[in-house]
């Protein structure tokens, strides 16, 4: 993989691509060209054999505070209706991107996360958020509809409809431990020593490791049953299901696990990076 973003940073290490939004001035508010080039690296990621798992993080005290209000939002009063949905369309693309990617997504949310923001971190496949983080659908604040991003598609499935319909009519935002609460946030970790967030990413990367240690093939065949299965019968899902786990039967990490529980080692799955030695890094 070659992209080299220029709005944001983007590394790879230990099969974990860790994408970092890096306007801390801002708390990583989004401008037309980070929308842009988000959506671009999530399709790249999608066929990266090097990244078998993928975290986003912003850099300072906010995960992502929306869209850029200077930058996006005071412009788009000068657009049209349709350069008005062809931006609308913009942004739904790269939730779209992130939801589609057949890697495991883990979004480590450190305080500030609202607005598009928001719906990126709900688009993740996991949440981990440090005690400090904040949550919030904010758009009927600012006389928008709550139904933004593919939030009202992706939100009810997480927390409940019910739920899910408080968030977006009212658009208040709620506190880290709330988010838990309600299923939002999978874990809840302490903010670090220095008083950031630094702890909420230092687990999410944890996880990832452990995910690109695994089974890679089975984890893009999850994925993809938990996005397909949404729309199905009880009856078809089962169905899919059964045709999924039989390929995943047929392909050699079923083999590697089964050989290595033998003999009691741990399995050394297809295409995994070696582990690390350093239980510090």
């Amino acid at each position: 993989m070659t992209l080299a973003p220029k709005t944001f940073e983007l590394d790879v290490t230990d099969g974990v691509a860790l994408i970092t939004l890096n306007r801390p001035e801002k708390l990583n508010a989004l401008t037309f060209d980070v929308y842009g080039e988000l959506k671009e690296t999530f399709r790249s990621l999608d066929g990266a054999n090097q990244a078998r798992a993928v975290v986003i993080t912003g850099k300072g005290r906010g995960f992502c505070s929306g869209g850029d209000v200077e930058g996006i939002i005071a412009e788009l009063f000068a657009k049209d209706a349709r350069g008005l949905l062809e931006f609308t369309r913009a942004t739904g693309a790269l939730i779209q991107a992130i939801c589609e990617c057949r890697k495991p997504i883990i979004a480590a949310v450190n305080g500030t996360c609202v607005g598009a923001g928001a719906v990126i971190a709900t688009a993740c496949d996991m949440r981990v958020a440090s005690t400090n983080a904040k949550f919030g659908f904010i758009f009927p604040k600012v006389g928008l509809s709550g139904a933004d991003m593919g939030a009202s598609f992706l939100l009810p499935r997480i927390v409940g409809r019910g739920r899910a319909a408080e968030l977006l009519f009212f658009g208040k935002i709620i506190t880290a431990t709330e988010a838990h609460a309600a299923g939002l946030v999978n874990k809840l970790v302490d903010v670090s020593a220095e008083g950031d967030g630094g702890q909420a990413l230092a687990t999410s990367m944890e996880w990832a490791r452990e995910l690109a240690q695994g089974p890679f093939f089975a984890h893009t065949m999850t994925k993809q049953m938990l996005e397909s299965e949404s729309t199905m019968s009880l009856a078809a899902a089962i169905e899919a299901e059964a045709q999924a786990q039989a390929i995943c039967m047929a392909h050699p990490d079923f083999r590697t696990a089964y050989d290595a529980n033998k003999k009691k080692e741990k399995p050394v799955f297809e295409g995994a990076p070696p582990p690390r030695t350093d239980p510090k890094a």
